[in-house]
């Protein structure tokens, strides 16, 4: 049996336990790890986990032909990743993450009209879907634990904290531009806790409806604005540039345009912050049942393939700042609070869903827990005379208690 052989070569760590499809069990088992066990439906099933298994696995719990036994797909999920990434062999996937590598650029192509479609395919669902997992404000990104233990809530807060004092609004009336602006929360911060003139934009008709019904209800729509735009396409010069989890959309072919349009917007005193996925084992390719299902033309870049582009578009980096595990601990409260909600969502969903969108949660928890995936923050600016000397003034104006609104 194939699946067998390549299973006995994998689990080098923790042990797994396999229910074939004739009812037969075996055990895997390697040196201290963590432990869980799954029942494989049908010989189709088996078939598919041998010849590509980063596909078929999420799509076979999808559709129910694999099911943890006595566990969470969490748990399953964590036995697996971790043999993968401790040395495991799997030689379909070896053979398939190759060919994936091989044809990236082809699959990463960006042209706008491709990034509007990719941004519908996951941002436009039901709104409140997302309001019954993200923390209050719809922060879609991840989140910063200063400690380790504050809520869900209080880590987005830091996370926007974190970000503004970075970008050093000095000033009132500073115009930023929020690149990928979400469901505007940031852009609303910006303004609400440092008297920013801010324009979002986004790609996303639904976001774009309830940015701009929050900017109205908080009384900030003279101070705020939204507008359903292409970053390719802004041409008004700014005081600031802040983008939250958007680079991971750009696509590899785009990064040069990306930082070209960062540097021909800003001002020669301004400065930018991207916050964006990324790898630290160099470049890489996107998951498939990731690409296919929950962000297509997705990818996750190394520093060493966006530092190249920053460096052609003419722009200073003036300050880098590594996340390794704020992501894990920000998608286990998204997983927490999904699991609380699973019943709701299922209403406005179905099943099959609810099962797409856990192994989302449970995959990328564990590709920031066990793989080489990171959140990678960039400080740019036009001029190196722009910033103070020292990074005193970020840990002061984070400090600092916000600033009172500023009328428009």
């Amino acid at each position: 049996m194939l699946l067998h052989a390549i299973l006995t070569r994998l689990i080098r760590h923790g042990r797994l336990t396999v229910r074939f499809p004739d009812g037969q069990e075996r055990r895997y088992e390697g040196g201290p790890g963590p432990e869980a066990a799954m029942a494989i439906a049908t010989g189709r099933a088996q078939r598919r986990l041998v010849l590509n298994p980063a596909l078929a696995m999420g799509e076979l719990y999808m559709d129910r032909e694999v099911e943890p036994l006595g566990c969470s797909i969490y748990e399953l999920l964590d036995v697996l990743v971790t043999n993968v990434w401790s040395g495991g062999a799997h030689p379909g996937e070896r053979l398939m993450a190759g060919l994936r590598l091989a044809r990236r650029r082809v699959d990463q192509l960006n042209p706008a009209a491709r990034a509007r479609r990719n941004v519908a395919h996951h941002y436009d669902l039901n709104g409140r879907l997302y309001a019954l997992f993200l923390d209050r404000d719809r922060q879609y990104s991840c989140a910063y634990f200063p400690r380790g233990d504050e809520t869900l809530e209080e880590a987005q807060a830091a996370k926007k904290r974190h970000i503004a004092a970075k970008l050093r609004l000095d000033r009132p009336g500073l115009h930023v531009l929020d690149i990928g602006c979400g469901w505007g929360g940031m852009a609303l911060t910006l303004a609400r806790d440092w008297g920013a003139r801010v324009t979002g934009i986004t790609l996303s008709e639904e976001q774009l409806a309830v940015a701009r019904q929050r900017a109205e209800e908080a009384g900030l729509s003279g101070q705020v604005r939204f507008e359903l735009m292409d970053y390719r396409a802004w041409r008004e010069p700014v005081d600031r540039i802040v983008s939250v989890g958007m680079f991971e959309h750009v696509g590899i072919d785009h990064y040069r345009t990306f930082f070209r349009r960062v540097r021909e917007a800003l001002k020669p005193d301004g400065v930018a912050l991207i916050h964006a996925i990324g790898r630290s084992s160099g470049p890489g390719s996107t998951n498939p049942w990731l690409a296919k299902y929950i962000f297509p033309g997705g990818y996750a870049p190394a520093l060493s393939e966006v530092v190249p582009a920053v460096e052609k578009a003419g722009l200073w980096i003036t300050d880098l700042e590594v996340l390794r595990l704020h992501y894990a601990l920000t998608l286990r409260e998204w997983r927490r609070r999904f699991a609380a909600n699973r019943d709701a969502i299922q209403a406005l969903y179905d099943e099959r869903f609810c099962r797409m969108f856990e192994f989302y949660l449970a995959g990328c928890e564990l590709s920031f827990r066990r793989t080489d995936h990171m959140v990678w923050q960039l400080q740019l600016a036009r001029e190196k005379e722009a910033l103070p000397l020292t990074r005193d003034y970020m840990f002061e104006a984070e400090r600092a208690p916000p600033r009172q609104p500023v009328s428009a």
